[in-house]
């Protein structure tokens, strides 16, 4: 367990779930739409099931390039821990949980739900013939509030689809400096990123207007909260200010000479940055 745990990097479930959350409680607020403990489960269990299968697909795809990589050739499949063929019956089960999990939320989620793994699924080919790959991911991680939205019982609101929008830009401008460690190692083995098209200098401008977008539009959302539901107060705007925060402490972290606070830039700060954020925003719904 420990070992596919590893191979999916379980604990980056956190970039994303917190807007899952996010998207399922906005629905809950709605009046003729009741709080279930029974969806709110098989929300997160939606969640983690597309995420192992999307992480592992990756691994197994990924396993030949992951070999040659010094900075990934300790990974399970390449090490040996893990066989190519255990990681994709692993890929494969956990596709099947998710969708039957979404079976059992409603009928749009489960026609939905080959969209979903095709997008989630499908990032793994892109950087073999796209610089957009990136913003695949994005996509990919930006389901999660309009998904779980849609399992609570709402419909295709503004406010869901704009917090896609902002984990979509969010996601892609960080995925962009994670990149930035890899680009001669991707260069010579003809892989697609937008460090290898751009260069680094440009690469991380190019992250920063992308996460400058995104936090105009983390205001935007507040400023409609407030709008359309007068009961909400101070704490979202807590969260925004430490979403922002976040966003640009995190760019004073990395340099195009200087990668050695990366993890600390990609893993600690956008971790913090979504709990927080989301935990903010849920809490001023109730309290």
């Amino acid at each position: 367990m420990k070992n596919y745990l590893s191979l999916i990097k379980f604990s980056h479930t956190i970039f994303a779930l917190p807007f899952a959350l996010l998207g399922f409680f906005l629905a809950s607020r709605q009046a003729d739409i009741q709080f279930s403990w029974r969806l709110f489960a098989l929300v997160l269990l939606c969640m983690v099931f597309a995420r192992s299968a999307a992480m592992a697909f990756n691994r197994f795809l990924d396993r030949d390039i992951d070999a040659q990589n010094p900075r990934t050739a300790q990974r399970e499949i390449p090490a040996g821990v893990i066989s190519p063929r255990s990681a994709l019956l692993f890929v494969i089960a956990n596709s099947l949980l998710f969708i039957a999990t979404t079976w059992l939320i409603n009928p749009l989620c489960f026609a939905l739900s080959p969209v979903a793994l095709l997008i989630v699924l499908g990032y793994s080919y892109t950087k073999r013939f796209t610089f957009l790959c990136h913003f695949v991911l994005g996509l990919g991680l930006a389901l999660a509030p309009i998904g779980a939205y849609l399992a609570a019982g709402g419909g295709f609101d503004l406010l869901p689809i704009l917090y896609s929008a902002i984990v979509l830009l969010w996601v892609s401008g960080f995925d962009i400096i994670y990149a930035l460690q890899d680009v001669e190692f991707d260069q010579d083995q003809q892989l697609y990123s937008i460090p290898t098209w751009l260069g680094r200098p440009r690469a991380l401008l190019l992250s920063n207007v992308l996460h400058t977008i995104c936090g105009l539009l983390v205001l935007l959302a507040g400023y409609w909260l407030t709008q359309s539901d007068p009961e909400f107060q101070w704490l979202h705007w807590l969260g925004a200010g430490a979403f922002i925060g976040l966003l640009i402490y995190q760019h004073t972290l990395v340099s195009p000479t200087d990668l050695s606070r990366i993890n600390l830039a990609f893993f600690t700060t956008n971790g913090v940055a979504s709990v927080v954020f989301s935990f903010l925003v849920i809490m001023d719904m109730f309290f």
